[in-house]
């Protein structure tokens, strides 16, 4: 386990309300995009100073602040500050262990969900945390590092003209949610084919190494649970909100978003299953291979054992001229071929028993 990460022990001591940064150590420097825009003109820049993003609060036009690193706490709060936000709420922003959560205040609401990605193809999965606090024409963003499944709604914003629904910012905040609710049914389609394949390879050739597979899947599915649980009550509060930053436009919008949320649950609980399924398949398989093989060496040992009986019997050397009855058949001309013709006979015969009996 990397001890670098999540040291929530730093914030012993501190108050309530104290801005301080949770998570992964970091050293890159912290980003920040503004995408500002109206009905027909897009503006969109990369700023160097926070204090380029505090004009856009009272314009008219809608803005959407991006913020690439939390691990400036300094930054976050003077920002934050500027736009009005509770420290409790600034609090939360910086806690990457935060719970995905819901946060409403007269000028602004909270939502604080996962992104799911993976390092690579087939590797591990990541959980960053990524806050969207809007209000009336304004959207911020918090992520981790930088890099995100937003580009879709980059793409929306620059190519449809005019804008439309996008004039709002909760209908804007919506479709970032939306952009990493539906990256889950990616990550959900991956691991359906890794258990697929998995399960092929069980059903026809079960390895140790197919063990080891299992635990990595139960702990991607785990991560992806432990993001997508608590979402479905986050996105049913947003809503359900009866404040007026949320249009009764929107809502149905909100509504499709939590009933793909219900989706990916639904999804992430049937792999669950899937994957416990797996493991008895291991282990059921690799118990009828053990029942294979221990029934070709069972019936290996019962031919050979009457066999043996008959070379120990004819190998003891007896005196063939003490009497009529001292093994007689170790002087006849034919006896080699005589002890191999009943050696013959009782490996057919009971080869010709076990097929009878369907034991092969």
């Amino acid at each position: 386990m990397d001890r670098s990460v999540h040291r929530v022990s730093r914030k012993a001591g501190f108050h309530p309300g104290s801005v301080v940064y949770v998570g992964r150590e970091r050293t890159e420097k912290v980003s920040i995009e503004i995408i500002d825009y109206d009905e027909s003109r897009l503006d969109e820049r990369r700023v160097s100073g926070v204090e380029e993003c505090f004009p856009f609060r009272d314009t008219a036009t809608v803005t959407w602040i991006n913020v690439n690193g939390i691990h400036e706490p300094e930054l976050v709060e003077q920002l934050g500050l500027h736009y009005g936000i509770h420290p409790l709420i600034l609090e939360d922003i910086v806690n990457s262990r935060q719970r995905p959560k819901f946060n409403e205040a007269a000028d602004y609401i909270l939502v604080v969900l996962k992104m799911i990605y993976s390092d690579r193809p087939g590797g591990e999965l990541i959980a960053e945390q990524v806050s969207v606090l809007f209000g009336r024409n304004w959207v911020i963003t918090f992520q981790e590092p930088e890099g995100d499944v937003f580009d879709p709604v980059r793409e929306r914003l620059r190519k449809t003209v005019p804008r439309g629904k996008y004039l709002a910012a909760d209908y804007l905040a919506h479709a970032l949610i939306d952009a990493i609710v539906d990256h889950y049914f990616v990550i959900l389609e991956n691991l359906g084919d890794q258990i697929e394949s998995l399960e092929d390879d069980i059903a026809g050739h079960p390895r140790p190494e197919s063990l080891s597979t299992i635990r990595e899947l139960k702990m991607k599915l785990l991560v992806l649970r432990r993001a997508v649980w608590p979402l479905r009550e986050v996105i049913g509060g947003l809503e359900r909100t009866e404040s007026s930053l949320v249009k009764a436009a929107t809502v149905p919008y909100l509504r499709d978003v939590y009933e793909h949320t219900v989706n990916v649950i639904e999804t992430v609980e049937i792999y669950r299953d899937m994957i416990a399924g797996l493991l008895d398949l291991y282990h059921t398989a690799v118990s009828n291979r053990l029942n294979e093989i221990m029934k070709v060496l069972t019936v290996i040992a019962t031919i050979f054992m009457p066999l043996a009986f008959l070379a120990g019997v004819y190998g003891m050397n007896f005196d063939t001229q003490a009497g009529p009855f001292n093994m007689p058949e170790l002087g006849w001309p034919f006896g080699y071929l005589m002890f191999w013709g009943m050696a013959a006979a009782t490996a057919g015969g009971l080869l010709w028993f076990f097929r009878k009996r369907r034991w092969l």
